[in-house]
């Protein structure tokens, strides 16, 4: 939530859906066990109202399930509900969350009517047998196509992909996240594969079927694909599954689940960068690095993993991290001082 956007959210878990996906469980990852109604609308608008007002643009958001997907008329009474508040002006915008399968021009030609400004379509991945394996239901064209046919009409567009899926490989990532950037969204999320308990993948992983995605699968790979978006100005908002008590608390069960790995991920590409510039040092050298004041500690990394990577890959006698005068995605070298041999 940003002084520039303040977000409403509304979770219609699993409303929608005409099948499980393999890693899904949304009632446990949104915390909401029952769909939302057009009074639970209401009400969440009013919440948001007596709030402080900080000058931030109120948007509704709903969130999980396949919101265009829903019966006709549940539907519309969520969105005649959310239509009655931005005429009011209570909120500014409408955003919701939907499967690639589930827009075709007549869908659009009511959400338009009902004031929608932002479609996020769960792409996960553009590779067919990743989708098949995964159970989502749908191919790689119906991205495509969905995706074009949200940007003719004007809606905003923003995609999310998952890594480490059954079937997946950092290749067939990296692969997706090009035809993604194709596709020109106007945002990303990029959510690693994390084992939550009561799916299909939790079933799939206890008999040894499928591998998790770990953690540090997920950085290497991660850290291969944010560059990707960033060079095609695509802004990436979010990275990894938001933490909340329940998925700390042991629903997830195994994966990619990390509190801070956006963080995680920003680091490793800081330690790719420094790897780069310091492929061709001597050994025992002291090395001093510059870098942006707030990239310090991805540059240390924690518990100064990157400092210990860096010097036990170049034999290194010492190496230290200090801020700089320099751009954020700079690496200065400060100074390479070799002992004095007696």
């Amino acid at each position: 939530m940003s002084a520039r956007e303040s977000i409403i959210p509304v979770f219609v878990p699993h409303l929608g859906c005409p099948n499980d996906c393999v890693f899904c469980n949304q009632r446990r990852i949104s915390g909401a066990m029952e769909p939302a109604t057009a009074e639970d609308v209401k009400k969440a608008i009013a919440d948001a109202a007596a709030l402080p007002y900080i000058g931030a643009k109120r948007q509704l958001a709903f969130y999980g399930g396949s919101f265009t997907a829903i019966p006709s008329c549940q539907m519309l009474s969520l969105l005649n509900a959310a239509k009655e508040a931005l005429d009011e002006g209570s909120i500014t915008s409408v955003r919701l969350s939907t499967r690639p399968d589930a827009i075709d021009g007549e869908i659009l030609n009511t959400l338009a009517a009902h004031g929608v400004e932002t479609i996020e379509l769960g792409a996960q991945s553009l590779d067919d047998e990743v989708l098949l394996l995964s159970g989502r239901g749908h191919t790689a064209a119906d991205v495509e196509n969905a995706s074009r046919l949200i940007k003719e009409r004007g809606f905003r567009l923003i995609l999310q992909m998952m890594t480490g899926l059954p079937g997946d490989t950092a290749e067939k990532s990296i692969e997706t996240a090009k035809r993604i950037i194709a596709l020109n969204p106007d945002g990303v999320r990029i959510y690693p594969t994390v084992i939550v308990r009561d799916t299909a993948l939790f079933d799939l992983w206890q008999a040894g079927e499928y591998s998790p995605h770990t953690v540090e699968d997920a950085v290497r790979v991660c850290a291969r694909l944010v560059p990707m978006f960033e060079k095609a100005g695509i802004p990436i908002i979010r990275l990894g599954l938001n933490p909340t008590e329940e998925l700390s608390g042991g629903m997830a069960a195994a994966g990619a689940y990390h509190p801070a790995l956006g963080e995680l991920v920003k680091s490793r590409i800081m330690l790719e960068k420094a790897m780069a510039i310091l492929k061709d040092t001597e050994p025992e050298t002291h090395v001093v690095l510059g870098v942006h004041p707030s990239k310090v500690s991805q540059m240390t990394g924690q518990k100064k993993s990157n400092i210990e990577a860096l010097m036990s890959m170049y034999s290194l006698a010492s190496l230290k991290v200090k801020p700089a005068d320099c751009e954020k995605d700079e690496i200065l070298i400060i100074s390479l001082e070799k002992d004095e041999k007696s």
